[in-house]
């Protein structure tokens, strides 16, 4: 193996967050115990902010014979991940409550680990490697949605979540296993030559792909794939909820449209109408289930199924135009989404955790700034203009609309319609409902947050331009 072919310094921001975290945890396990997770969060926090230096400078090109690459595509999924992964480390600086015990000082590093896997995800150029990134991402994952181990709920949703994850690697493992059998390689570069050169594709190739797009599927709670979320969502602690919602699901994004646009990107007349199904089934499900839920975290569960169903519009398309718009509309979900939970981490009354939708009765009252920043997110998510969804959806509508989509635009369109009813609920509740008991004065970090975010979403155009300019090099990477 050649040293151009090994070219470690393309992975260096992978490896120097691997080595930060292990740094922090031992200075961890140094701290007095129940001491630490301040210190080592803000670590945490340090080592994002320099892998973020580190990706925005790194250069393009493969690495370790071909099992790991960098280019614009892995920079813009990698500081999604890291922008969703900073978001919720912040979170956990202000997640106090009485009825809980305090999160451990693991928590910083298991997310960081966690998103070293969604970084190697978003860089893979081989099966290995994206089995490798989504288990380091995953496992991580499983514990901390138990992490409070004096919870039922919580310690029940790493145990599902745990379960039906094994469940679906396996099915991803049998899919990796049976397009290796029919293409003998599981290099993406090796993957395109061999179906190119073959005039008819075995149907065990096919299949195989079937098996890859449901485990990758389930990382994104896509229907029907989808039963772990809502039970999850609300057992796990919110800032580990709001991890969930946001840098995983980048990741498991970027392996979706690496694989299907570039190994079989060839093969896209007959994998279009299975992402159409899941993207309507997505959108559809997320919109009805929404609706009878009275907590808020279930809530914003359904709301991530359907929000993933307008997202895979844009891989559904088939074209460059699909896979810029997909990233943009990750960009625009990554601010709603991060502040909607910074609210939710803030919904204390007398220092116990409230996540009934009934508890912000009167918050337009009692605390007009977070029902603002809440009122601000719901209707981006609605999509209302000029808020960031509205752009988001207007691309992946407007993509899957030029590739000849058009059943699949109109029921996005009838979704949307359906799924404004509960968001613009929560705002009802808010601005109408007879007051309740206020909620307790939030932390600033989450008003910094919320605030930031709120803003973000509200001048969301300002930064189009930019960002579309940027999410277009990253598809013409893939070779759309």
């Amino acid at each position: 193996m050649s040293a151009a072919s090994v070219n470690w310094t393309l992975a260096l921001p992978e490896i120097a967050l691997g080595l930060a975290g292990l740094v922090i945890l031992v200075f961890g396990v140094l701290q007095r115990e129940g001491k630490g997770i301040v210190s080592c969060t803000m670590l945490t926090v340090a080592a994002f902010v320099g892998c973020g230096v580190l990706v925005a400078l790194s250069p393009d090109g493969m690495a370790y014979a071909g099992t790991f690459v960098n280019d614009g595509f892995a920079r813009f999924m990698k500081m999604l991940a890291l922008l969703g992964g900073l978001v919720a480390l912040v979170l956990t600086l202000s997640y106090r409550t009485e009825e809980r015990t305090p999160l451990p000082f693991e928590t910083g590093v298991l997310i960081l680990f966690s998103t070293l896997g969604a970084l190697i995800m978003a860089s893979s150029a081989n099966l290995m490697t994206l089995f490798v990134g989504l288990e380091l991402s995953s496992l991580s994952i499983y514990i901390l949605c138990a992490l409070e181990r004096d919870d039922v709920t919580s310690s029940e949703a790493g145990l599902k979540y745990f379960v039906l994850g094994s469940l679906a690697s396996g099915l991803l493992l049998y899919g990796m296993s049976l397009i290796y059998g029919y293409a003998g390689t599981m290099a993406y570069t090796g993957l395109i030559a061999a179906i190119q050169q073959t005039a008819t594709l075995p149907t065990g190739l096919m299949v195989g792909l079937v098996f890859l797009v449901v485990g990758l599927s389930f990382k994104l709670s896509v229907v029907p794939f989808h039963m772990w979320t809502p039970d999850v969502y609300q057992g796990a602690p919110t800032p580990i909820t709001a991890y969930m919602a946001g840098a995983p699901k980048f990741a498991a994004f970027a392996l979706f449209l690496r694989v299907m646009s570039g190994p079989f990107g060839s093969m896209a007349p007959r994998w279009q109408i299975l992402i159409e199904t899941l993207s309507i089934l997505s959108m559809v499900y997320g919109a009805f289930a929404a609706i009878p839920q009275t907590n808020i975290k279930r809530l914003m569960a359904y709301s991530s199924i359907g929000h993933m169903g307008y997202a895979l519009m844009g891989l559904a398309a088939a074209s460059t135009n699909g896979v810029r718009a997909t990233l943009v509309y990750l960009a625009a979900y990554l601010v709603m989404n991060a502040g909607v939970f910074a609210v939710i981490t803030a919904m204390r009354r007398r220092g116990h955790e409230v996540t009934s939708i009934s508890d912000l009765a009167g918050l337009g009252r009692t605390d007009p700034g977070l029902a603002a920043a809440l009122a601000v997110f719901m209707f981006s998510m609605v999509g209302a203009p000029p808020l960031a969804g509205f752009f988001g959806k207007l691309m992946v509508f407007a993509a899957a609309w030029q590739s000849g989509l058009y059943v699949l635009v109109a029921i996005g369109a009838v979704s949307s319609v359906i799924g404004a009813y509960y968001y613009l609920r929560v705002v009802k509740v808010m601005y109408f409902d007879a007051s309740a008991e206020g909620l307790d004065r939030p932390a600033r970090s989450l008003l910094f947050v919320s605030g930031s975010m709120g803003l973000v979403t509200v001048f969301f155009i300002l930064a189009l331009g930019p960002l579309m300019a940027m999410a277009r090099q990253a598809a013409l990477a893939l070779g759309g």
